[in-house]
């Protein structure tokens, strides 16, 4: 017990006071337990976010106290207490009300609805949860349930994987969770055209007052203040006037914001001091779950072998599923037919060659080798050093994932093995991912999660 004390009060001296107690308060535990260092949290949105923002922590209280770093294993104990919400200057302030809902950028530059969103179908029950996206909605979640805990929340992806869905069920849970509760969504282009008539024509005290004034500002493509020098000091004290009094401010970019390095560092260190969560391109089962919701929304019967189709050959995005259903719903109408399989191929051909691109054994050597630094040779040769021997695993187990290639013949490619090293090879790869190891790429050392999304990048790239 003595030295699990010594290892919070370490721990808490590297990532400050307030950060420890509301991470690794109450509702963490730590245990050893045969020479590995036990952390438990009461859900997975804790665990997760544990071992993607405090591993390195961790790691080095380890070392200060131990002198060395035993194996951090994290687990989910649902017995623990969750952590109790902290007040919310916004819940105890009466808000100023929002302007007008068709108020647009030529009066002022804000379009803030009573509701503060624009689509009512964008709510949290309609938003397909999977892999790639599931800290991303809890962070979403606990940002309504708990505003200003995780202030602010950066949400970023590629287009069309549902950050402004995201960003649109959580100005309509704030307005359900709490009566009168103000918000504002807007876009980045207009926070900055409202500024810059402000400026012109010197109204910024109301322009700030609308701002700041709202429990809720949620600010989509933040990736378009890059280079804009005066809207981004405004922004900087936008923020800092949230993060006074503990108010909730969100926001979507195509990018993390360590890549976003034109917002300039006051900026870029303001968004990571609060909650970072990346959606990935959806997996199939989520692909699947979308097209199931569409279909439902636009009411279109679609037999199983269609949504199948449809969730397997649209892998990119969102929007390509949501064209493919209106354009059935479409084909059906004017053919009076039911929508099979047969008509589906039929109709969605074109779409489906232009998102058609296959992986090839070679596209896959050589983006594990320029995930990991490695020449694609390497992985064909029998070298059996652990830099060579696991990105070729995980260059199996990616085959068996995006191609058809039989088990010999990715055994074959890759340095002559049999298909039971195939086999094996992708069932060390699942361990590997289930229990969080740790791997060395080109750049960096990460998750064999994270150097999975950095494989796939390149290899969904082309």
């Amino acid at each position: 017990m003595e030295i699990v004390s010594a290892l919070r009060a370490a721990l808490a001296g590297k990532v400050g006071k307030e950060r420890f107690e509301l991470w690794f308060g109450a509702g963490t535990r730590f245990e050893l337990q045969d020479g590995a260092l036990v952390i438990s949290a009461p859900n997975w949105f804790f665990r997760d976010w544990l071992v993607s923002s405090f591993r390195g922590d961790l790691e080095a209280a380890c070392l200060a106290v131990l002198g060395k770093c035993p194996t951090l294993d994290f687990r989910v104990e649902a017995s623990l207490p969750e952590p109790e919400p902290r007040p919310s200057p916004a819940r105890g302030v009466r808000a100023k009300a929002p302007p007008p809902s068709d108020e647009r950028p030529g009066s002022g530059g804000v379009r803030a609805a009573a509701d503060g969103s624009r689509r009512s179908h964008c709510d949290f029950d309609s938003f397909v949860v999977g892999p790639s996206n599931r800290l991303a909605r809890a962070a979403a979640q606990m940002v309504v349930e708990r505003p200003g805990e995780l202030s602010p929340l950066v949400i970023h992806g590629p287009t069309s994987v549902g950050k402004t869905h995201l960003l649109e069920a959580i100005c309509h849970g704030v307005r359900r969770a709490r009566t009168g509760g103000s918000a504002i969504y807007l876009t980045a282009e207009q926070f900055t055209t409202g500024f810059l008539q402000a400026l012109r024509g010197s109204g910024l005290p109301s322009f700030r007052q609308k701002y700041r004034g709202v429990g809720l500002l949620v600010i989509d493509d933040l990736q378009f203040f890059c280079g804009k020098r005066y809207t981004q000091l405004e922004l900087l004290y936008t923020i800092d006037s949230f993060l006074r009094e503990r108010r909730q401010i969100v926001f979507a970019a195509d990018r993390p914001p360590a890549e976003l390095s034109d917002l300039g560092p006051d900026l870029c260190t303001r968004l990571e001091g609060g909650m970072v969560c990346r959606i990935e391109s959806p997996d199939y089962e989520t692909r699947l779950g979308i097209v199931a919701q569409m279909a439902k929304r636009q009411e279109v019967r679609l037999p199983d072998d269609v949504r199948a189709l449809v969730a397997s050959r649209l892998t990119q995005h969102a929007r390509a599923l949501s064209g493919a259903v209106c354009r059935l719903r479409a084909t059906s109408q004017a053919m009076g037919c039911p929508i099979d399989l047969e008509m589906a191929e039929e109709a969605l051909v074109d779409l489906i060659q232009h998102a058609s691109r296959p992986v090839r054994l070679p596209d896959i050597a050589k983006a594990v080798g320029e995930a990991f630094g490695l020449d694609p040779r390497s992985l064909q040769s029998g070298r059996k050093a652990r830099s060579v021997s696991r990105p070729r695993m995980l260059a199996m187990w990616l085959a068996r994932k995006y191609t058809r290639a039989a088990l010999s013949e990715i055994g074959e490619y890759f340095g002559r093995r049999s298909h039971s090293t195939v086999i094996s090879a992708q069932k060390r790869v699942e361990s590997w991912l289930a229990g969080s190891t740790r791997v060395e790429l080109a750049d960096s050392v990460c998750s064999m999660d994270e150097a999975v999304r950095q494989v796939e990048r390149r290899l969904l790239a082309g």
